[in-house]
């Protein structure tokens, strides 16, 4: 255990140290008896192994925390908190030197003297700019979850692994003093981007062990001149790479799993002067109401290797995937060769012909498809748009507006225009077309319309993606001044301009110019920088 240096990271004492273990022997490790009841996991009807992550059952991304230290201070995209107080939407929240220390001191001294699990693995496909990350934790399915989610060096990369970022994983810590150390609550996912480390306490969801290795990824590669984005990827059978954005809910996951194509990646990916590569060596799937029939590959991905996160299992150990008892962020993750339609023997791909931004409008008043100047795809992706209806349980059942910068605002370390210029250098160099999808609702806002159904939202992609809609003839749009097609094979053409499919033409007009103000108003985030300024005639155009 020489080798490993723990020291240097603080741990000086250790009861035993697993060592990158195998899938096998974490399972072991997992569903052992001398296993806390809290830690334990059991094996499902399809070999998977299943978990619960107690309290929290997904992210916290009001307690995500920079170290406010002199080699990033003046790169972070600062928001608001108790030491900085602005008024943009950003989560990175500042803390003192000394509130990092004192945090640091809680997570050592509960993981020194225990026995601990310590893996290693690479973030990134592409060697030239990969990070090589270990995480140190006390907990043997977070070591797995690891172990699914990034990328196994070979024993002869392991022979040399120096990390160049460790996250210390004390999720049975927490702050006992969270105001005084102007902390949000007991709960802290802190970085340090000089002593590239993060430290976790509070909670136990895995996901924050996945996102926050991505937050750092968009703060080192950008600086590289390099594209980090919160997207899926995949490949045609010619070669031909496609992006796809898009918040939950929107489609990400779905649209870009086609058996008609490759996946190279299901949730981050970078963009470099080789083309696209994936971050990740594994997938991390929601999978409330999964089914064989509607996600194949996702249901199918769950076996032997897999772990499920908060599902209700039956006492044969079958789960119950329609349910939401512990939560609706029901989680699978497992290995990205879990899925047998993928790009191999790495996932990277070449430039991005096409990129596809997805929204979920459940006001209704957005096409189906449109096609976008390079100016106007900047803006959207720097919009970050999609509505949500509220939780039917309150009783309030109205859209609701969302814009997540970059569709990846939480995970943003940057101001979200350093990722747009380099996505829209990257798009004017090699000839990408952007086009924004709607696979929200249709001949009405969510209530009296419909939502737009799967296999149209399909013809759509192929058509993008085989190049045919761009033959199609085109209308314009007013105030947003989208370029719209008049007909698509396999699509209702009535759709295809959402106002001609509304019964009620004056209450278009007010929903239309209502949600184009509300993106103008948004956009007054962005119009700190030059970039963001010179952006904004891309917008909509709506009276005041």
């Amino acid at each position: 255990m020489n080798k490993l240096r723990l020291e240097r990271h603080g741990i000086t004492q250790y009861d035993e140290i697993f060592y990158n273990l195998s899938t096998e022997e974490l399972v072991k490790h997992i569903t052992s008896t001398d296993t806390p009841v809290n830690e334990r996991g059991v094996i499902t009807s399809t070999g998977a192994v299943a978990i619960e992550t107690g309290k929290y059952t997904g992210r916290s991304p009001k307690d995500k925390y920079v170290v406010s230290e002199e080699t990033s201070r003046d790169k972070i995209w600062w928001g608001i908190g108790p030491v900085a107080p602005t008024t943009n939407n950003s989560d990175n929240q500042q803390i003192s030197e000394e509130t990092w220390y004192y945090l640091k001191d809680l997570s050592l001294k509960q993981l020194n003297g225990k026995k601990l699990y310590v893996m290693d693995a690479f973030a990134g496909a592409n060697p030239e700019s990969r990070m090589r990350v270990r995480l140190v934790t006390e907990i043997a399915w977070k070591a797995h979850f690891f172990k699914n989610m990034f990328i196994r060096p070979t024993d002869e990369e392991m022979k040399t692994f120096v990390p160049d970022w460790t996250v210390l994983d004390a999720c049975k810590t927490s702050c006992p003093n969270p105001h005084r150390h102007s902390l949000r609550t007991d709960v802290f996912i802190a970085f340090n981007m000089m002593e590239r480390i993060t430290l976790i306490g509070g909670t136990w969801y895995g996901g924050e062990i996945k996102k926050g290795i991505f937050s750092v990824m968009n703060y080192f590669l950008p600086l590289k001149g390099i594209g980090s984005y919160h997207c899926s990827a995949n490949m045609g059978k010619d070669g031909d790479t496609a992006l796809f954005f898009g918040l939950s809910g929107t489609g990400k996951t779905t649209l870009s799993a086609d058996p008609k194509r490759l996946l190279i990646g299901d949730d981050e990916h970078g963009w470099d002067h080789d083309g696209i590569f994936n971050f990740e060596g594994g997938c991390y799937a929601k999978c409330i109401n999964l089914s064989e029939k509607n996600e194949p590959d996702i249901f199918r991905a769950i076996r032997k290797g897999a772990i499920l996160e908060n599902v209700v299992l039956n006492d044969k150990g079958v789960v119950d995937y329609n349910s939401d008892k512990k939560t609706e962020n029901t989680r699978a993750s497992y290995p990205i060769h879990h899925i047998d339609n993928i790009v191999r023997p790495t996932s990277r791909g070449g430039h991005p012909s096409k990129i596809v931004f997805l929204t979920c409008d459940a006001y209704g008043v957005l096409p189906p498809v449109s096609k976008l100047t390079s100016d106007q795809a900047m803006y959207h992706f720097l919009s970050g748009y999609t509505a949500r209806v509220a939780g039917t349980e309150l009783g309030v059942t109205e859209p609701k507006a969302t814009f997540s910068a970059c569709f990846g605002q939480a995970f943003l370390l940057l101001h979200p225009t350093r990722y747009a210029k380099i996505l829209g250098e990257q798009m004017d160099k090699h000839g990408s077309h952007a086009y924004l999808v709607n696979t929200g609702w249709v001949r009405g806002k969510y209530g009296v319309g419909q939502r737009m159904d799967l296999p149209s939202t399909r013809k759509i992609i192929d058509a993008i993606l085989d190049g045919s809609l761009e033959r199609a003839e085109f209308e314009t749009m007013p105030i947003f001044n989208f370029q719209i097609p008049k007909a698509i094979a396999g699509v209702d053409s009535a759709i295809l301009n959402p106002r001609n499919a509304w019964a009620d033409k004056v209450a278009y007009d007010k929903t239309y110019k209502d949600l184009a103000r509300m993106f103008v108003a948004h956009f007054q985030n962005f119009t700190d920088t030059e970039k963001g300024r010179a952006l904004v005639d891309a917008g909509p155009q709506v009276d005041s």
